[in-house]
């Protein structure tokens, strides 16, 4: 059962339009109703990842009790930070799509934010399908649009990453659906926002909790123009998505609104830059960041694709995750992706990490 936090409601502060703040429109965490107790369930990891074997997510969206179980569930992928089911063969794309925007709309993202369209990987694409809110996740596509990435390499720090922060509303939930596996590898891990926060000292923590970062992806617009298309200006999604210039500037500690939690948000390929420090200082950090997943694997949780149609659930406002690219010769991997939009990204000077909630609810 998911723990049961029971915190104060924070002072809302108005987001300043047209301006960073480090504050933002705080909300009350949810609370969990307990309408998936009945499911078999189990941590996949102490600190992060939950497998639902045998649920089907077609009956959640179909339930009497549907609201609650979403509810729920958001809350359930929010606090462990991703969520498996194994062989959900009656959901399609459409269903897909209607799962993701219902998790983000029960849990209290914005009525302006729907489902994200990728400047790149959308229905313009060879391997795409003809719908721009579902992203086809294709080693096919991947070999023809990013050939720099398929030469030999000695790390993989690189890969991990949170969808599309570098969106002035970037992501809350990702729904991948993976349809054709190879015959081994291509795991998937996350690993969590939340505990990186946690490990880092108290006077580090107030120190980046007052800093901001630049989140760009100029590289999209590279495969662009070295592939003959343009990206999709937009909306993306959200009205604020608009615009051929991937970019935007977001805290480097955010606080997740479902859970009141703190994490740190400035991780994986899609940060620049740390604002208003050094540029050393900033590759420091950056760099020290990363470091701080791929050297404590007990944050992460490693997902081993076993099924056509199985899916992950995952909140990008807490969680990383990162691509395994082994599987060349032994087949296509091909998945169907629908990303959420979520809120503008803030901290909430009342907000608590997610050891010290836990701690408090026992």
């Amino acid at each position: 059962m998911a723990s049961a936090i029971t915190e104060t409601a924070p002072t809302v502060v108005p987001i300043v339009e047209e301006k960073l703040t480090l504050t933002g429109l705080a909300r009350e965490p949810i609370k969990y109703s307990g309408t998936l107790d009945g499911f078999e369930s189990f941590d996949v990891t102490p600190v992060i990842g939950r497998e639902f074997p045998n649920a089907n997510l077609k009956d959640f969206l179909r339930a009497p009790n549907s609201d609650d179980l979403l509810r729920d569930l958001a809350l359930t992928i929010s606090q462990r930070g991703v969520v498996f089911f194994r062989k959900q063969d009656s959901l399609d794309n459409d269903l897909q799509k209607e799962l993701v925007q219902r998790l983000g709309e029960l849990s209290g993202k914005p009525s302006t934010s729907g489902l994200h369209i990728h400047p790149v990987a959308n229905s313009g694409r060879e391997h795409s399908v003809k719908d721009d809110e579902i992203s086809v996740i294709s080693s096919a596509s991947r070999e023809k649009l990013y050939k720099d990435r398929n030469t030999r390499k000695q790390t993989s720090r690189r890969e991990w990453h949170s969808d599309i922060t570098f969106e002035p509303i970037p992501s809350d939930y990702t729904l991948l659906r993976l349809t054709e596996l190879p015959k081994t590898g291509g795991d998937t891990l996350w690993a969590s926002g939340y505990e990186v926060y946690d490990r880092i000292s108290e006077p580090y923590q107030k120190f980046l909790e007052g800093l901001t970062a630049t989140y760009a992806q100029p590289g999209f617009n590279e495969v662009a123009k070295r592939n003959d298309f343009t990206i999709h200006p937009g909306p993306r999604g959200a009205p604020e998505n608009v615009g051929e210039e991937l970019r935007a500037e977001h805290p480097v500690i955010r606080t997740n609104p479902v859970t009141g939690w703190k994490s740190v948000f400035a991780v994986g390929t899609h940060v620049q830059k740390v604002n208003d420090v050094s540029e050393e200082e900033s590759r420091h950090l950056l760099d020290w960041f990363v470091s701080l997943i791929v050297e404590n694997h007990d944050l992460q949780v490693r997902n081993r694709w076993q099924n056509p149609n199985d899916l992950a659930i995952w909140d990008n406002r807490s969680v990383y995750h990162a691509a395994t690219w082994d599987y060349d010769g032994l087949g296509p991997r091909t998945g169907h992706r629908a990303v959420g939009l979520g809120e503008r990204p803030y901290l909430d000077p009342k907000s608590i990490g997610r050891r010290e909630a836990l701690a408090k609810s026992e």
